[in-house]
């Protein structure tokens, strides 16, 4: 299917009409399936942290994303549970250092058994059956099956109250990164991580991963060398760009 016939079949969907969901009034468990399945594909954070008392934890979480590179954050949002904070954001606070493992497609059953919730006395790291590699400066170890890591410190948590209940429902960690580890076969000449040798895979809705597919590059548009054909657009709205 070409690009045309693509878009072209994109436009008859809205046929089938429009759901308006109203956030304040719908069922909160309905509201975060639609939410987890229609922000997609998530980037997942594979997040190693240790307690206060030692007890090292692995677990995978997918509302996870870059923040700024200057200074390099990353942020993980972690849900609290009936009894309070998740052992990673528990760990987090307590220790103020933890690493964030990029997933990969090679090893992606191994993160996933990981996701089980286990007692906060019970380490995770034997039931995935990865490698713990020291970090240089967390006390947390990386993954070392992981091709991207970076250790990080807290920079802050944020507790986040839900408006109408007044509950804490999540605990947003942001950390900043103070080293990272790359696999060298991964990187291009450029410096960049190349995607199709990282293989990440990302989060959608319900228990489905995303792996990579195939990619595909756009330029971005520049106002210097395009300036000519975007007045051209304008004129055929009929005259100046609308303000708003």
């Amino acid at each position: 299917m070409d690009a045309t016939t693509e878009g072209r079949a994109w436009v008859e969907g809205e046929r089938a009409g429009w759901r308006v969901v109203d956030a304040a009034k719908e069922d909160p468990t309905k509201l975060y399936r639609m939410m987890i399945s229609g922000i997609v594909p998530r980037p997942i954070a594979f997040v190693s942290s240790v307690s206060a008392d030692g007890v090292e934890n692995l677990a995978p979480f997918s509302w996870f994303n870059m923040v700024t590179g200057n200074p390099p954050l990353v942020s993980v949002a972690c849900l609290n549970t009936a009894g309070g904070l998740k052992d990673t954001a528990a760990n987090i606070k307590a220790t103020k250092g933890f690493t964030v493992n990029i997933i990969s497609e090679a090893f992606v059953h191994h993160a996933n058994a990981c996701a089980i919730d286990a007692p906060s006395e019970v380490s995770e790291w034997p039931l995935s059956g990865l490698t713990r590699e020291k970090s240089i400066l967390v006390r947390a170890p990386r993954v070392k099956e992981s091709a991207f890591s970076m250790e990080c410190e807290l920079f802050e948590a944020h507790d986040i109250i839900h408006p109408d209940t007044g509950a804490c429902t999540t605990t947003l960690i942001l950390g900043l990164v103070k080293y990272i580890h790359v696999r060298k076969d991964v990187l291009t000449e450029r410096g960049y991580v190349d995607p199709a040798r990282l293989r990440a895979v990302g989060k959608m809705g319900d228990i489905t991963y995303a792996r990579q597919g195939d990619a595909f590059r756009i330029p971005r548009p520049d106002w210097g060398k395009d300036a000519e054909q975007i007045k051209d657009v304008f004129g055929a709205e009929g005259g100046e760009a609308v303000r708003v």
